[in-house]
């Protein structure tokens, strides 16, 4: 603790410091900056969406209504096989991109682990739905509990993961950006947009930061670590 003889012994300019460092300590913390009240076209597109999904909302409750009262019990159901076989191919294509954007740390690995997290879940729910009352429900069930419903949790909270790291990557990058250079506030955003690589191919974008290792098991991320103190 600072008394009252250190003080005399500072220079007019230490306590000038100290003064404007308590100063900053007693101002309120800043919240989290919205980035729609800086930006009109960001607002407008918020209103365009915002206006597009209340719009199909109500679309889909009449047509839900209108499908509830119309559609038959029992239906034959043509070309059976090809539609459950093109799924399954289209479901094998976006496991092979996720695991190719898992082994070449791009960016777009977050909206395929939601792809396939989706898609898990919609092959759950048609298997159980048309398996009632027949033989293969049990199979359609432990399938779904032990195997489509479990990868795609896995698949949503990888995503859920990344995009954490991603976002406090950006946030990192642009705080650092400002420290660096001497860079005004407003400028922090374009080092976030920088790190993420806004303005690019998602396809091609790394992952920012540090985010693909921390979500790695520790083993690989420890040896990744080792390799870049060893290359620096």
């Amino acid at each position: 603790m600072i008394d009252k003889a250190e003080l005399h012994r500072m220079s007019q300019a230490e306590r000038q410091k100290l003064a404007s460092l308590l100063a900053e300590l007693d101002e309120p913390h800043p919240g989290p900056v919205n980035p729609y009240l800086g930006d009109a076209k960001l607002r407008r597109e918020r209103r365009v969406a915002l206006v597009i999904m209340a719009g199909c909302c109500v679309i889909l409750v009449g047509w839900i209504v209108v499908l509830h009262g119309t559609l038959p019990r029992y239906f034959d159901a043509h070309h059976w096989r090809a539609v459950w076989v093109s799924f399954d191919v289209l479901l094998l294509a976006v496991f092979a991109a996720t695991a190719w954007a898992i082994w070449r740390e791009r960016q777009i690995l977050i909206l395929l682990l939601v792809l396939v997290g989706a898609m898990l879940c919609c092959d759950a729910w048609f298997d159980i739905g048309t398996s009632l009352s027949t033989s293969g429900i049990w199979i359609s069930l432990l399938s779904a509990i032990f195997a489509e419903l479990p990868l795609a949790f896995l698949a949503f909270a990888g995503a859920r993961r990344l995009l954490r790291i991603t976002v406090a990557a950006g946030i990192r990058a642009g705080a650092e950006g400002q420290a660096g250079i001497g860079a005004p506030a407003q400028q922090a955003p374009r080092g976030m947009r920088d790190r993420v690589g806004t303005g690019s191919s998602l396809r091609r974008t790394p992952l920012a930061g540090a985010g693909l290792d921390e979500a790695l098991p520790r083993g690989r991320a420890r040896r990744r670590a080792g390799q870049a103190g060893q290359s620096a």
